[in-house]
Order: structure tokens, then sequence, then C-alpha cells
């Protein structure tokens, strides 16, 4: 019996020391020497790739977010809609499949996801043509006519996660002549600026060309105000 107890007591001991030993090294040690790792080598993306204006965090460079108009004071109704898209500035991919997003209409963390829809769904075919007809309607001027067929997919369709902050650069170029005339600039600057703000293909040959709405928008911000 003196014997069972013993040898319970040193397994007991035991494992008290090894749980104590590995919450030292798994719960402390590593965490930090991974987190001292990332904010010498990898500062910025260690603390969220947060994005700057006028010296305040304005967002960040790996989450998307919404350019819309308040709704308006007194409109009961329009409180409880989806605001309109503010087509002076560049927009981002839908939300949560197309254009309007009833749930998650501030790119709120609470919630991401595509529909999960499958591409012959009867549903989502027509939440793309109503998303196409609005991207023709929105992005035509009064000296520039939008085709559906000018219309790529990304400004009909959202990313897996529904947060995406970038979006081609054939979606920039279609925003380019809305964008000038409503804020009264030259097509030609906004077309540098756009040009300018085109991520290329990662070392050359991963993935794809973008543009990342946040950081264009605030350099059309400061291109407005000069």
């Amino acid at each position: 019996m003196n014997t069972s107890v013993r040898n319970s007591g040193r397994l007991l001991a035991a494992a008290l020391r090894a749980l104590l030993v590995l919450t030292v090294v798994c719960g402390v040690l590593y965490p930090l020497a991974v987190t001292g790792v990332a904010q010498v080598l990898f500062p910025g993306k260690a603390n969220g790739s947060e994005v700057t204006s006028d010296g305040e965090v304005v967002g960040s460079d790996l989450i998307g977010q919404t350019y819309r108009l308040p709704p308006e004071k007194g409109d009961e109704a329009a409180a409880d809609e989806t605001p309109k898209a503010d087509l002076r500035w560049f927009q981002p991919r839908p939300s949560n499949g197309l254009g309007v997003n009833s749930v998650n209409t501030q790119y709120s963390l609470i919630l991401s996801g595509a529909t999960n829809r499958s591409g012959d769904n009867a549903e989502l075919i027509g939440w793309v043509k109503e998303a196409k007809a609005a991207a023709v309607a929105d992005n035509s001027t009064a000296d520039h006519r939008v085709e559906p067929s000018d219309v790529p997919a990304d400004a009909v369709t959202s990313s897996g996660s529904g947060l995406d902050p970038h979006i081609s650069p054939a979606y920039a170029e279609l925003q380019i002549h809305r964008v000038a005339e409503k804020n009264a600039l030259d097509v030609r600057r906004v077309e540098k600026l756009v040009a300018d703000h085109t991520d290329g293909r990662i070392l050359g040959f991963i993935g794809e060309p973008r543009v990342n709405v946040l950081r264009l928008n605030i350099a059309l911000k400061e291109l407005i105000q000069k």
C-alpha cells in the first residue's frame, strides 16, 4: 500500500513538473521569442499592417472597408437599408458576394465569408446581373460610357472572406472616369494615381497585379486637397 502511494506521488510530482516546464516553455518563452522576432524583422505586419493618414490609423493593408454615404437625416426607411456607395471614392470588391450585404455592412470582423452558392445558383446569377448593371450605371459619365463587357469579375463578386482589401487593375481603371468627374479632376491625373498604386506580382510570378483600395483612396484624398 505504501509503495502504491509513493509511486502515485512520484507520478503526480513528475506530471506537475512537466506541466510547469511546458507552461513556461510553450506559454511564455516561445510566444515571447516569436513576438520578439516578429517585432524586429516584421514590425509592420506584426502590428496588424496598420495604415495611417494625417497621423491617425485609418485601417489595415489586410482588411477591406466600405466607402458609403451616411443615411439621410430624418429618413427612417433609409436608416434600415444598406447605405449607398459614396461614388467620389474608389469602391472595393463587394462584401459577402455581391454589392449589398445587409448583415455585415461595415466589414465588421464579427462576420466574414462568401455566399457559398454554386456558380449556377439562380439567386447568385441574379445578384451578379444586378451588380453588373449597377457597375455600368455608376461608372458611366457624360463623356465615357461603360459597356457590360468592360466590367471585370471582381466588380460583381467577393473574395472568399468578403474582406478583400484589393481590387484588380481592371476594376480600378473602370472607376477612373467616375472618380475624376465626381472630384473635378483631370482623367489623366487619376489614371496616373491608379498606375502608381498598382502592385505587380510577388517576385514577378506569384499572384496577380492588384490595387489596395485604402491606400489608393488616401492618395486620392491628398490629390484632391492639393
